[in-house]
């Protein structure tokens, strides 16, 4: 499945749709900003895999600061079943040059 875009997202979002949005980036990083995402920071990832299960077969967003941790979320959920795993391409830094 590819990537999806800032201006993809924040369409779909702002027509009111839910998709499965998941936050890979730390702690603090989320406190400072973001879009209401789960946050699973990479590193908790492999541990907390299974709160994810329902998602197996849904888009999954992965998102991170600029996409890097993303793109590696994204390939350990596809490694480990998940069907339709999308990276926001840019991250938080492209989403915030939106605003």
């Amino acid at each position: 499945m590819t990537d999806i875009t800032v201006i993809e997202l924040k369409e779909r979002l702002d027509k009111g749709e839910k998709p499965v949005i998941i936050d890979v980036r730390e702690v603090h990083e989320y406190e400072e900003y973001n879009i209401g995402a789960t946050l699973i920071p990479l590193g908790e990832l492999p541990g907390r895999i299974e709160e994810l299960a329902a998602y197996k077969q849904q888009e999954v967003i992965v998102h991170c600061r600029s996409g890097a941790r993303s793109a590696t979320a994204k390939m350990f959920l596809l490694d480990n079943g998940f069907e339709q795993v999308r990276n926001l391409m840019g991250g938080m830094l492209a989403w915030r040059e939106l605003e």
